[in-house]
């Protein structure tokens, strides 16, 4: 069975997933799921996804050895546009660096430990953020991975605390290499606690009024497995939701006789493409949103720009991305005052007519895309940039000029909630 429903409509429901489940079973919004009558639920999310791509995730702390407190920010150096004249950074997911005068050699020598003043001038300044609002730390130390207890020692003071996310690397990623050890580290730090709320959320739905059965819940992993949910942590969720589209493209593909495809998976923010040529193919080491990231994951390159990724005209050039309308409200022509978008741009094209797309717009759920919006909008845009610019274009040319706009800023995986398609 195939049931489809937005990613989010708060007026309508909170989660889309455990709604589903309620439509299915023919129950009211608000009536408990009986006990029993879901055996287990699989699912993947692009919920930290998002917040990696649109920097939402919660505000982060990265404790690191002293004198390397730009160790992420300088990375590696790389230069993937060598002859690029400006060079635009990424931002970085965290909000504070705390240097930690403390040092072991490679060999596992301790060259300077942690004193007693030390110990004391830590506590303060993680006491400090801590009243700032600040809960969740990243603790990464050179050769922690396999020399952790400067790492433990420190964890031990942010515990005592009261921070309700820390994040070390030698658990996290315990590995040689401080650039993407740290910013796996940071990364889990930072998205854990978006990822844990949400999972609560859906558990607590599944799990409300149950007393005798509860079902069980599982996610999907970056690298294409599944896990339970209290297992499920930031750094395996990053590609959870585009790793179960690859799945599920080739198990389709295969029912259908093909072995070898090329899977298409746009969604709200971006268009996810990937290669199955009779396994599955995965990495280890990859960049996604602009942050480095060491973990096992499906091989999947992220292009160009998804459905609800923004429009905009800034008085001289197109520009698409990377924002997005996401569902809610999403683009223009869902009904809810959102603004135009790269969905709009098909549906002024024709590339997307609404009769053939699924009813579940409006207040009631059940209305159709509106072509009328998107028709008056783009006319609107035209008349403004021919305004500005004196450049006379028709809605149709301006909504193909903008289908055709790259992004402005890096491309990444997010909000997916409109195609899943196979190209063979």
């Amino acid at each position: 069975m195939v049931y489809k429903l937005l990613s989010e409509q708060p007026e309508r429901y909170q989660d889309a997933v455990i709604q589903g489940i309620r439509d299915i079973l023919g129950l009211a919004s608000n009536e408990p799921i009986p006990s029993g009558a879901v055996e287990v639920v699989k699912m993947g999310t692009t919920v930290a996804t998002n917040a990696l791509l649109e920097r939402k995730g919660d505000r982060t702390l990265l404790l690191i050895t002293k004198g390397f407190r730009d160790a992420l920010r300088i990375g590696y150096q790389n230069r993937p546009n060598i002859f690029a004249r400006h060079i635009v950074l990424p931002e970085m997911v965290y909000e504070q660096v705390i240097e930690v005068a403390e040092r072991y050699t490679a060999q596992g020598e301790e060259l300077i430990a942690i004193t007693s003043e030390e110990t004391a001038r830590l506590t303060q300044v993680l006491q400090t953020a801590y009243v700032d609002g600040i809960r969740a730390c990243a603790i990464v130390f050179l050769h922690g991975y396999r020399y952790p207890n400067h790492e433990q020692q420190v964890m031990a003071i942010a515990q005592q605390i009261g921070f309700t996310q820390i994040s070390v690397s030698h658990e996290v990623s315990p590995l040689m290499k401080l650039v993407s050890r740290s910013d796996t580290t940071v990364v889990d730090a930072y998205l854990s606690p978006i990822l844990r709320r949400y999972v609560d959320r859906v558990a607590d739905s599944l799990t409300e009024g149950t007393e005798t059965h509860f079902t069980k819940l599982e996610f999907m992993k970056s690298d294409g497995g599944l896990t339970d949910a209290r297992l499920f942590q930031g750094k395996d969720s990053i590609l959870s939701g585009p790793a179960g589209g690859i799945v599920g493209a080739v198990k389709t593909a295969t029912a259908a006789g093909f072995d070898k495809i090329i899977g298409f998976d746009m969604g709200g923010t971006s268009t996810d493409v990937s290669h199955f040529n009779g396994e599955y193919e995965r990495t280890f080491e990859t960049e996604i949103a602009g942050v480095r990231l060491r973990a096992p994951m499906m091989s999947i390159h992220t292009v160009a720009a998804g459905g609800g990724s923004i429009l905009f005209f800034d008085g001289s050039r197109y520009r698409v991305g990377p924002e997005s309308a996401g569902a809610n409200p999403g683009p223009a022509c869902y009904r809810k005052g959102g603004p135009l978008a790269v969905t709009d741009c098909n549906v002024m094209l024709g590339k997307i007519q609404p009769e053939f797309f699924p009813h579940v717009f409006g207040e009631t759920g059940n209305l159709p895309l509106d072509s009328e919006i998107v028709q008056q909008r783009f006319a609107a845009l035209s008349a403004e940039i021919q305004s500005k610019t004196g450049d006379s274009r028709t809605p149709e040319q301006v909504a193909a000029g903008f289908w055709r706009s790259p992004l402005t800023k890096w491309p990444a995986p997010s909000k997916r909630s409109q195609f899943n398609a196979v190209m063979t």
